[in-house]
């Protein structure tokens, strides 16, 4: 895989701010609390941060799943699902550079509030992790992830956020969707 651009200091000011409003955004959707919304056991990344195996050509992020433990319990009880939210980068600033209008925050919304549905659909069980990887269930999955995204964001007053939703709001999930910018 080629190495991709990195966000700037500023920009990742930008990324912060987004996926803090996401966060909110799903969590008041869901009518999570703050303790079921920790309890959810993920974090986000940048391309700066992401291991190899997370960094990938096309999609402007990705949810990948591990299994971890608390490293004071050895015990296989004290097992638990992360999900890690692996934007990357350089999709992302391509995609501000080819499509007029977007803009870093309300593009990095779009996409945080997108991938942490699909966060919260797994750990409540309305989608299991290893099935979404398969090619129709995928599609599904995507499919309902993209409409209860647009469903989250149709009320919310950002600028630049309408050419987003504008522009993906007409579109239908199909294979190849994330790179349609």
């Amino acid at each position: 895989m080629k190495e991709s651009r990195l966000f700037d200091q500023n920009q990742i000011k930008e990324v912060e701010e987004a996926v803090t409003l996401a966060e909110e955004l799903v969590s008041n959707h869901f009518k999570m609390s703050s303790g079921q919304w920790f309890k959810s056991r993920y974090d986000v990344r940048t391309a700066r941060d992401l291991a190899g195996h997370e960094r990938v050509d096309g999609p402007f992020a990705q949810v990948v799943g591990y299994e971890a433990r608390k490293k004071e319990n050895p015990f296989g009880s004290s097992l638990f699902n992360f999900y890690r939210i692996c934007l990357q980068d350089g999709a992302i600033l391509g995609a501000l550079e080819r499509r007029e209008g977007f803009l870093l925050f309300p593009f990095v919304l779009y996409v945080a509030v997108h991938e942490l549905i699909h966060i919260v659909r797994f750990t409540r069980f309305e989608q299991i992790y290893e099935a979404a990887t398969t090619p129709g269930a995928m599609m599904e999955e995507e499919r309902k992830v993209h409409g209860l995204t647009l469903k989250i964001l149709k009320g919310v007053r950002i600028d630049g956020l309408i050419a987003i939703l504008d522009y993906y709001g007409g579109r239908s999930v199909k294979s190849g969707f994330d790179k349609l910018v």
